[in-house]
């Protein structure tokens, strides 16, 4: 990789990157999660990637807590009778082979042709514990995407739709369209996002500009969770991913110890970054 080339080529070029978090994690003797597939799908060029980042220790546990918090959420809507989970820019996610599912949930990944042929390519061997399907689709062609919503809103009866890490890199106006595409489906009861607040998007745009130049981040709006309202959705949970983080002790020491002292909150507050993982109910 040239010092001119941009680090992160694509959005895409993420999905490698978040999984050398992910298998890093998996090393540890007290991991959150066991992810055996991890450092496969994120490949040489997942490790160059990551190896590009500043500080990688101190920058991965965001990406850790918020895996967790997914897999947290994931089961309690299983348990609560989702008889589908769609997975939309699903990237190397290998939640279908990793965790203990149900064989009788359907599970739908939705992504480019590249990222999931590459993903098969891996796990050709492997075996899903689930029934697993796959749909090559951009979701930015909007008639597509609408097209595949209605058929999968048929073949379900209490869908849980997922889009992590994928929202920040749209615009108001995509993530809007998008909201309302899901909102339509009648099955689809359930969506869980990961959340930014404006205030820890000017930070990573500033501290990250450099590796994300041809994948910038966009989305994180002034009203937080309030945002998706008006497209038809409600908030039913939500997860700080710092305060998760200092519960679990995978903060660096000096974060831990501002997340101790002072307390924080479970939602975006004035100019204080946050993030955190949250879960709509259709309204």
């Amino acid at each position: 990789m040239s010092e001119n080339e941009p680090t992160i080529r694509h959005v895409s070029d993420t999905a490698r990157w978040v999984a050398v978090y992910r298998a890093r994690e998996t090393e540890r003797p007290d991991a959150l999660f066991r992810d055996p597939f991890a450092q496969r799908l994120a490949g040489e060029h997942g490790e160059r990637l990551a190896a590009s980042v500043p500080f990688i220790d101190k920058t991965m546990w965001p990406f850790v807590v918020r895996t967790y918090l997914f897999d947290s959420f994931i089961s309690e809507e299983i348990r609560q009778g989702a008889d589908m989970v769609i997975n939309l820019a699903a990237g190397l996610d290998a939640r279908p082979y990793r965790m203990a599912l149900p064989a009788t949930l359907k599970w739908v990944e939705v992504d480019l042709p590249e990222i999931l042929d590459h993903k098969e390519d891996v796990l050709k061997n492997e075996m899903p514990v689930c029934h697993l399907e796959r749909i090559r689709l951009d979701l930015s062609n909007v008639n597509d995407r609408r097209k595949v919503f209605d058929q999968l809103g048929r073949n379900s009866v209490r869908a849980l739709v997922i889009t992590e890490g994928l929202i920040t890199y749209l615009t108001e106006d995509e993530v809007g369209s998008l909201a309302r595409d899901i909102a339509v489906p009648a099955s689809f009861q359930r969506w869980l996002l990961d959340l930014a607040s404006p205030a820890l998007l000017r930070m990573l745009q500033k501290r990250l500009s450099t590796y994300l130049s041809q994948a910038p981040l966009k989305f994180a709006p002034q009203a937080g969770p309030a945002f998706f309202e008006p497209y038809g959705w409600k908030l039913e949970a939500v997860r700080s991913t710092l305060k998760t983080a200092r519960q679990l002790k995978r903060l660096p020491f000096f974060l831990q110890l501002i997340a101790t002292l002072v307390p924080q909150p479970d939602l975006p507050k004035g100019s204080r970054p946050w993030s955190g993982a949250c879960l709509f109910a259709k309204k």
